[in-house]
């Protein structure tokens, strides 16, 4: 029997597609979607609007401005002073003498004045004028140990000269003061032995450069050296009203500070405390600085040009937005004698001309939304109305050309879910935040929430966060 082959047919299974999988599928393509699309998309970030303050930080280094006169010498010699510095002479008190020959400079060194030549008013004089520095020393600024050293020398020889010249039977009693000048104040104030070129300086030659203590140059007028005739010998500063002139550098900072008019202030050497009138000035450069007028303190700090300070500003509240949500918009101003409400609810709009297929001028009354008002006049949307097209005025023939535009200030609320501009008044600001007026008719609210970034949206855009 002849053998015949087996033939074996594969078996192919029909795809079994149920409705489980075409959904799983559909859902599988929908997540592939959105994820392409949210990775791929800029996204809005959302701020949730809530009140807050502003800190400063308002420690400034600044210039001392007082009325100062420089007295030079009419003749040469060697100078020894009699008035103390940081005190106030009058008229005809001895300030200093000039010795021709040296000999008073000799006289004073070989004088027994015993150890404890200082009373205790002038040893309770240098205790404080060394806790002074003490409390104050700043270790950044090591140039100041000079300036204190030099400051205490003149100090203790002026105490002693003062001491020896209240020996006036001594003084009397030799030959050596036959060529002894005796040079008295002209004028009433207080009395320093230092110079420095800032003498003249006024709130209008203010350049950043003089905030620069590196090229600060200070010359100290020392007892028992030798000067020539037309050399400075001692300056009076003769005025109580004096400033303290500080950088700043937001122009407008500065124009609040001038708005509030007085400023209270706090020097940083000792705590005590004064109000300052307020002025401004920004030079050519473009560099503003403001002035802080004092009428007391100044004997305090009458040796030092430059003085650290603190600004008592009182914290602003408000609502706290940062910079970046703020965005300025334009908007058409119409008068408010041409905006009336309308429509089936009754919202805000304009009578707008317009013309029909046969070219007769028709009225349309159009919906459109009012974000800040004046007396006379209502900022409009302008996405609504054109430049050009003419409004009529309810109940008249009259008609307006829409054509003025301004600018508001405002950012972006999202409460509706899409960009909404709300004005905004902004009250005080830094770098990084600003404090803007609460519960105006067309602003914000608390715990409104708007566009973190302004310059992710445009106006109505919807939004997803």
């Amino acid at each position: 029997m002849a053998g015949t082959g087996n033939n074996v047919t594969k078996y192919r299974r029909p795809i079994n597609l149920n409705i489980g999988m075409i959904i799983f599928a559909v859902i599988f393509v929908y997540i592939v979607i959105c994820i392409f699309m949210y990775l791929s998309t800029e996204h809005v970030v959302g701020y949730e609007v809530k009140e807050g303050s502003l800190s400063y930080n308002n420690v400034y280094k600044g210039i001392a401005l007082r009325t100062e006169q420089i007295v030079n010498s009419t003749t040469a010699g060697y100078t020894n002073y009699y008035a103390r510095e940081g005190e106030r002479i009058a008229v005809h008190d001895l300030v200093y003498t000039i010795d021709e020959t040296g000999k008073l400079a000799d006289y004073i060194k070989t004088s027994e004045t015993g150890e404890n030549s200082l009373s205790d008013h002038d040893l309770m004089e240098l205790k404080s004028e060394i806790e002074s520095f003490s409390n104050g020393f700043d270790r950044t600024s090591f140039s100041d140990i000079y300036n204190f050293k030099y400051s205490v020398q003149g100090t203790v020889l002026k105490l002693a000269n003062y001491n020896v010249l209240e020996s006036a039977e001594a003084l009397n009693g030799t030959a050596n003061t036959a060529l002894i000048d005796y040079f008295y104040a002209n004028n009433t104030g207080i009395v320093i032995y230092s110079v420095d070129g800032m003498e003249n300086l006024t709130l209008q030659d203010m350049k950043m450069e003089y905030f620069d203590q590196k090229n600060y140059e200070k010359t100290h007028l020392l007892n028992n050296e030798l000067v020539a005739a037309g050399d400075p010998v001692y300056k009076l500063s003769t005025d109580e009203n004096w400033s303290i002139v500080i950088p700043v550098e937001d122009e407008e900072f500065a124009r609040q500070l001038v708005e509030e008019e007085y400023v209270k202030v706090r020097f940083m050497k000792n705590q005590n405390m004064s109000w300052g009138k307020v002025d401004a000035f920004t030079n050519e450069e473009g560099d503003t600085f403001v002035s802080l007028t004092f009428t007391n303190s100044m004997i305090s700090f009458c040796t030092e040009r430059f003085i650290d300070i603190e600004l008592l500003l009182e914290d602003e509240t408000g609502l706290k937005i940062p910079n970046s949500a703020i965005v300025e918009k334009e908007f058409f101003i119409v008068p408010k004698e041409y905006v009336t409400k309308g429509g089936n609810s009754g919202a805000y709009g304009v009578l707008l001309e317009t013309y029909n297929d046969d070219g007769n001028a028709t009225t349309e009354f159009v919906e459109t939304t009012i974000y800040e008002e004046t007396d006379t006049e209502y900022y409009l949307d302008d996405t609504v109305l054109r430049s050009g097209s003419y409004l009529i005025k309810p109940d008249s023939m009259e008609k307006y050309a829409v054509s003025r535009i301004g600018s508001l200030t405002g950012v972006y609320n999202i409460n509706k879910g899409y960009a909404d501009f709300k004005q905004i008044i902004v009250l005080y600001n830094n770098d990084e935040y600003s404090i803007v007026k609460s519960n105006t008719t067309y602003g914000l609210s608390v715990y409104d929430f708007i566009v973190l970034d302004a310059a992710t949206v445009e106006d109505n855009d919807f939004v997803y966060e």
